[in-house]
């Protein structure tokens, strides 16, 4: 009936009666039945669909097969919908039209159950499920208009009313427990029988209902909140808080707000330790390692926090570096805390410093380190730092070389070669001078010199800056000075020597009564006690004339061997203050139970030079005001002090500095100012 020709094809009407067959089915059989159970409940009406929807399912399958024919030739001729495809629009008007506000309610009401922790048929949920995305015919728009759309309206409903409930009745901790319960449920629940597409949906609204609208409540909510937390160590609470509130678009920058004010208050209150010692007359000296051990601990604990309960997040870690940059560049007292910081490093690394093995030097350094980059003044540490690297060197104190050029490189690896090079050529002198020693030691033996003398040569350009003393030396040492003058100069012809007496040492054998000492003293110590041989005594004025001497160099030098602990030069009269009416002589009668005895004497030079810090610091800011008006050309003050800001990295200069930076660039002709407008700088090539 469907291969003949026309008039006797009947075709058309073979598919108008599979049409008509189908509609009268589902319009007087399966749509009262479906309304009968409609008023029974939901589960019914769901079962009675889930079966009407199977039997429509077989009915649509073999029909196409019987007629398959017909959607071979006359269908594809014509461009008809299928077999298939008809008998599923059919299901959709007759059926799913009239019932779909009943099972999706039926749906809804199911889903709310389990919420409330009832036992559901899931099975029977996931298969009207996949009626409504069978009835789109390939798309996905029957099933989120009819019922995804709204269980979303349902949801934000039932969630907003537990909100509520949990937020005056809950902690913190306890809401976000509940919190991250829900969202797993709700992920598994699309998991058991929704269409997976509703998953990121499903779980934002739940996000926005219990987690976005009430976030601000839950950080500050008293006796519980971020705050509280932090202070009680509760690391599983924070990472729970951490785990949610990453989920939001905008959840994390309250909580680092928070953790920045936190660790800022407790950093802020190490430093007001400190003030309160200093007000209750603690004296202010160089040095504070209990100061720099509580900032210490306080990074190691709270970098600690940020990378194991905040995942390291990069939003966590300038919270971290915001509320450290604040305190620890806040100076209390008449020194800087990078002093203390150098002074920290220098107890450590130097012999008889802090006793500790190689791996907790290496340990402690690394937390040096990591506390001086959020130094502002790191120009100044590193001044600092020179100079008692210096020290260490040169007096033979420091504890391992080893441990030396680890700390020049972890501050290599911070701030740059630039910022470590003079430390590294310090290094590098007493290394190459060893080997010289060794030369020089064979061409003294040929002189039969009394003394052992050795000779460090140091390049000017990678040491401090040392005062410069001028001593009258004994005969012995100056036969040995000009020893090695000679030898040096035939092998260095191009350099020329300076001998720096204050940083010296010797090893002295001297004899009081019947007792023999050996003193580690200076270089100059040394020089002024052999003036004293033979039981001398002279005055003030005569060793000052004897030794050539400035007063303020004899005055510490004299205190030290007269004054101190190891009193071998008496002073009359006594005291402890240096006058120029004073007498001296050898102290016969001094008298210690320890042969080998170190005297120190106070430095010379101060720990480090501000006023050349300065200096540099202002030879570093025209040249980059310099660079970048080369770069630019023509610039606004406010972006030339934004950008010059920007660019120093070991420094931060005030803006009026700047200012008067560039008034000086504008004086010598490097820059001009716009004849248009005063706020605006040309460069002037």
């Amino acid at each position: 009936m469907c291969t003949q020709r026309s008039p006797y094809n009947h075709s058309r009407e073979l598919y108008q009666r599979h049409g008509e067959t189908i509609e009268n089915y589902l319009a007087n059989t399966v749509l009262p039945a479906l309304r009968a159970k409609a008023s029974q409940g939901g589960t019914i009406l769901l079962n009675e669909l889930q079966f009407r929807w199977s039997n429509h399912q077989i009915m649509n399958k073999w029909m196409t097969k019987f007629f398959n024919y017909l959607d071979r030739f006359y269908v594809k001729h014509h461009s008809l919908p299928t077999l298939s495809q008809a008998g599923l629009r059919h299901f959709k008007d007759q059926i799913y039209e009239e019932i779909k506000r009943e099972s999706t309610a039926a749906i809804l009401e199911l889903v709310d159950q389990e919420r409330e922790g009832g036992m559901i048929d899931k099975t029977l949920i996931k298969i009207n499920v996949e009626l409504y995305e069978s009835i789109g015919m390939g798309n996905l728009e029957a099933y989120t208009s009819d019922l995804e759309g709204p269980l979303l309206e349902s949801t934000r409903s039932y969630y907003g009313k537990k909100r509520e409930e949990w937020i005056n009745s809950d902690s913190t901790p306890e809401y976000l427990i509940k919190a991250e319960k829900v969202l797993t449920e709700e992920k598994n629940r699309v998991h058991d029988y929704l269409n997976p597409a509703s998953e990121q949906k499903l779980l934002r609204v739940v996000e926005e209902e219990i987690l976005e609208k009430v976030e601000q409540v839950l950080l500050e909510k008293e006796g519980s909140g971020c705050r509280v937390l932090l202070q009680n160590d509760k690391s599983e609470d924070l990472q729970r808080m951490f785990r949610l509130f990453s989920r939001l678009e905008n959840g994390l920058p309250p909580i680092a707000a928070i953790v920045e004010k936190f660790i800022s208050d407790m950093g802020n209150e190490v430093v007001n330790q400190r003030q309160a010692r200093l007000d209750g007359g603690e004296k202010d000296k160089g040095e504070d390692p209990g100061f720099v051990k509580s900032l210490l601990a306080l990074h190691e604990k709270y970098l600690g926090v940020i990378k194991t309960d905040f995942s390291g997040h990069s939003i966590f870690q300038k919270a971290l570096k915001d509320a450290f940059v604040e305190f620890v560049n806040k100076n209390v007292g008449q020194h800087t805390n990078a002093e203390f910081m150098s002074a920290y490093c220098d107890r450590i690394l130097k012999s008889g410093g802090d006793k500790l093995s190689e791996a907790e030097v290496e340990s402690n350094l690394e937390k040096v380190v990591q506390l001086f980059s959020y130094l502002t003044e790191k120009d100044l540490f590193a001044e600092i730092y020179k100079n008692q690297l210096a020290k260490r060197l040169l007096n033979s104190r420091s504890a391992s070389n080893d441990a030396e050029k680890v700390m020049i490189s972890k501050l290599k690896m911070q701030c740059g070669t630039h910022f470590t090079s003079k430390m590294e050529g310090m290094l590098s002198d007493l290394a190459v001078g060893a080997d010289q020693r060794n030369e020089f030691d064979d061409r003294m033996k040929e002189h039969n010199s009394k003394i052992d003398f050795a000779v460090q040569v140091l390049t000017t350009g990678f040491w401090p800056t040392y005062k410069a003393v001028s001593v009258a030396v004994p005969d012995e040492m100056k036969k040995c000075m000009d020893i090695f003058k000679e030898w040096h100069d035939k092998r260095h012809q191009q350099r020329k020597l300076a001998w720096q007496f204050t940083l010296g040492n010797a090893s002295v054998r001297a004899t009081f009564g019947k007792k023999t000492y050996d003193l580690q003293i200076t270089t100059l110590q040394a020089i002024a006690l052999k003036a004293f041989n033979g039981g001398k005594s002279m005055t003030f004025m005569e060793l000052k004339d004897l030794l050539n001497l400035e007063e303020p160099v004899l005055k510490p030098l004299m205190h030290s061997l007269s004054c101190g602990k190891y009193k071998v030069i008496t002073k009359s009269p006594s005291g402890n203050k240096i006058n120029t009416t004073d007498t001296f002589a050898a102290n016969a009668k001094f008298s210690c139970n320890m042969r080998k005895i170190r005297i120190p004497m106070a430095s010379l030079d101060a720990s480090h030079n501000s006023k050349r810090v300065e200096e540099d610091r202002g030879v570093a800011i025209d040249a980059c005001i310099v660079r970048i008006m080369k770069a630019r050309k023509t610039l606004k003050h406010q972006q030339l002090n934004a950008e010059v800001l920007s660019q120093l990295a070991f420094f931060k200069p005030k803006p009026r500095i700047i200012k008067k930076r560039i008034e000086g660039l504008i004086e010598r002709e490097y820059i001009e100012r716009s004849t248009e407008n005063g706020q605006v700088y040309n460069y002037l090539a």
